[in-house]
């Protein structure tokens, strides 16, 4: 079993930065790839980033490219994720997961993340 705790949300301005932290627990933290998703109101849960084992290789979605930026230290078995340049639109609550699948390096898809946080909520206002 994998616990999977964030933090590090909150309510910030449009064009300010937050970094989220994913704090592991449970088996080897090297052993699976870290995503975010998040779900903002009204709408389905969604990609934001992901990142494999060793965390040379990451992923973003469009929305998210060149503002977000996902990394982990995997002494700390932690993931990370710095949001820079935040707009009202990434008002959401943001959970991180874990993908478990040796033979997959990222990926993009929710249902392929076999362990989820409960959420950190992440407010911006105009």
């Amino acid at each position: 079993q994998v616990q999977l705790i964030e933090s590090g949300g909150g309510s910030v301005q449009a064009g300010g930065s937050l970094r989220l932290s994913c704090a592991s627990s449970g088996r080897s933290f090297t052993n699976y790839a870290m995503g975010w998703f998040r779900q903002r109101p009204g709408k389905e849960r969604e990609f934001v980033a992901t990142i494999n084992r060793p965390g040379e290789v990451t992923r973003y979605a469009d929305s998210v490219k060149g503002r977000f930026t996902i990394s982990r230290d995997n002494a700390k078995a932690t993931v990370y994720l710095q949001m820079n340049s935040l707009n009202p639109d990434d008002t959401a609550v943001y959970y991180c997961a874990a993908d478990l699948q040796p033979g997959r390096d990222v990926s993009q898809v929710e249902g392929e993340y076999d362990w989820w946080g409960r959420g950190t909520q992440v407010t911006v206002s105009s």
